[in-house]
């Protein structure tokens, strides 16, 4: 049975890193070059579940991009960001949207989802559930998050022993997340 990470879950990754080390994951996402990165997309509400979904992506061999920080990115929005935060989904290789109950509500969240939709397709697309349990699936009725792959933890028939996945709920198949992020 699969699972979801649930938010405390994820702000256990950011604790167990410590302050200085969470710092340095955060700064490291937001100045790395995008070539074969994955993009990060949260809701600025979830900024305390970032640092434990970059742990976790990164574990699994990713280079994650995330945009609070990016020494480009203008001081206050405008349509410089828009066009800057077109640019740097187009050009990372992965885009994984942190879902949760903040990230409809945010004006930026689902344009990125859209805009990474439109330039990568579903299948360079996966959503990293936070949930307040870990069979929590609320957030999934929202329209549109149905569509995509999920990150999740467990076990799948194709794979001995529980593992961080991408799964495909409509098709039951899984890949592995390491294989996801890189291409495979």
């Amino acid at each position: 049975m699969v699972e979801y990470v649930t938010r405390e879950e994820l702000r256990g990754y950011a604790t167990r890193m410590g302050m200085v080390e969470t710092a340095r994951v955060r700064k490291a996402a937001a100045s790395r070059s995008l070539a074969g990165s994955t993009f990060l997309s949260h809701s600025s509400k979830d900024d305390d579940l970032v640092a434990g979904a970059i742990r976790v992506l990164e574990d699994h061999g990713a280079k994650v991009y995330v945009d609070e920080i990016d020494p480009e990115m203008p001081p206050y929005t405008s349509d410089k960001t828009a066009e800057l935060l077109k640019t740097r989904i187009r050009d990372t290789s992965r885009f994984v949207l942190l879902a949760s109950k903040h990230s409809k509500e945010s004006k930026w969240v689902p344009w990125e989802l859209g805009i990474a939709d439109g330039e990568k397709g579903m299948s360079k697309i996966a959503l990293f559930p936070a949930s307040d349990s870990s069979y929590d699936k609320a957030w999934a009725s929202w329209e549109y998050l149905g569509l995509y792959r999920r990150i999740v933890w467990g076990g799948h028939q194709s794979y001995n022993g529980d593992i961080w996945m991408v799964l495909d709920e409509k098709k039951n198949t899984a890949t592995e997340l390491s294989r996801w992020l890189k291409g495979y």
